[in-house]
């Protein structure tokens, strides 16, 4: 016997998925965008890490060779669908650290580019804290929300 929906849920079900698919987009796209923009200069971005006064040289080098590849991959995949609830926590984990990274360096009175964008960045201020909290809150929405089934 096939299980009929209510009246409405149908497109409910359809608006879900394009929601979760939207957040998808807009941030795996941030963070493959800001990857491959930290990719292209590992220098500078190895500098706005040392710039944040927590780690040396050596260390701030090799996170600018890691976790640019890992923002793009975790993007990507978040994109596609691939690994979704892993790619949402890994993103999630990251936008943590970067929050807590910014509001460290304000509460030292720190005033530096935050680096998230390679030449393209801007200041590590309060208003990069909110963006990054509403990409939090989109990519824990992807990881916390059961994605739709397809309505026969």
């Amino acid at each position: 016997m096939e299980r009929r929906r209510p009246p409405g849920v149908e497109g409910t079900v359809i608006v879900k998925r394009r929601l979760l698919l939207l957040f998808r987009v807009i941030v795996g796209g941030v963070f493959v965008w800001a990857g491959v923009l930290k990719i292209i200069d590992p220098l500078g971005f190895a500098q706005s890490i040392e710039n944040y006064q927590v780690v040396s040289r050596a260390p701030a080098f090799l996170v600018a060779l890691v976790l640019p590849w890992i923002e793009v991959l975790s993007g990507a995949f978040l994109i596609l669908g691939l690994l979704r609830r892993s790619s949402a926590l890994l993103i999630s984990l990251q936008l943590i650290g970067f929050i807590g990274l910014v509001a460290f360096a304000l509460a030292r009175g720190i005033d530096t580019s935050c680096g998230c964008f390679g030449s393209f960045s801007r200041r590590a201020d309060l208003s990069l804290i909110l963006t990054d909290a509403v990409l939090l809150a989109l990519a824990l929405t992807v990881l916390f929300v059961k994605p739709a089934r397809h309505v026969h």
